[in-house]
């Protein structure tokens, strides 16, 4: 996605997948037009928010008509850089790390999981999911030979700062984070923070407290 040319809100472009993945089951079902309304009902975002987030990209439908199915599919597939596989290296394959090397996005054609690393000897030198899996020791030099702008960590919170510091010395962009440390980055390297302890913590509170349900993405 071409951030410099589309100054959008990051809660507007955090949505835009949420969107393209309704917008695939639509078009693979044979609609070809969809209601603002209906698109609410589906990804349960407000009426107003997706009209809001879809003005940012100029005129994508008509008023009453709605949206072409078509159109929609092509335009984010463009935006969201569905033509291109973004490579990803995992670290770290534990309970969790292995979950992502068995799933590795296979509902999403353009990120893929091509390698990992562990330090357990016992993982070292095999294969899960199509992915091989390295030690921990090379990976610089697994890297500095491997096309990976993203980095999923999935280790203990005590190593994940010394690795991020070491994923900074490669090529690595990205960082989505699932491991409760909040890691320092210098500017250019962009860290996702996913918490799976604090959202569960969240969403039971939301449950004691709201008892009228409410999707945290309207908002």
């Amino acid at each position: 996605m071409n951030h410099d040319s589309l100054k959008i809100p990051q809660a507007t472009a955090k949505r835009l997948p949420l969107y393209y993945r309704f917008i695939q089951n639509l078009h693979s079902s044979g609609k070809q037009r969809v209601s603002s309304a209906e698109l609410s009902e589906a990804v349960k975002v407000d009426s107003a928010t997706i009209r809001r987030d879809f003005s940012y990209f100029g005129a994508l439908g008509k008023k009453g008509y709605g949206y072409n199915v078509s159109y929609l599919l092509s335009f984010f597939r463009k935006t969201l850089d569905q033509d291109e596989v973004t490579n990803v290296a995992l670290i770290g394959v534990g309970n969790l790390g292995t979950a992502f090397l068995n799933y590795n996005f296979m509902k999403n054609n353009n990120t893929k999981i091509q390698v990992a690393f562990d330090v357990d000897q016992e993982k070292v030198g095999t294969v899960i999911g199509d992915v091989p899996i390295y030690h921990l020791d090379d990976l610089e030099k697994i890297l500095k030979v491997k096309d990976v702008p993203v980095a999923i960590l999935t280790v203990p919170s005590a190593a994940a700062q010394r690795i991020t510091d070491r994923l900074a010395s490669c090529s690595i962009k990205g960082v989505l984070n699932f491991t409760p440390a909040r890691l320092n980055v210098p500017t250019s390297i962009r860290v996702h923070h996913i918490d799976l302890a604090v959202e569960l913590q969240s969403l039971v509170y939301f449950l004691k407290h709201y008892p009228e349900a409410v999707d945290e993405k309207s908002e």
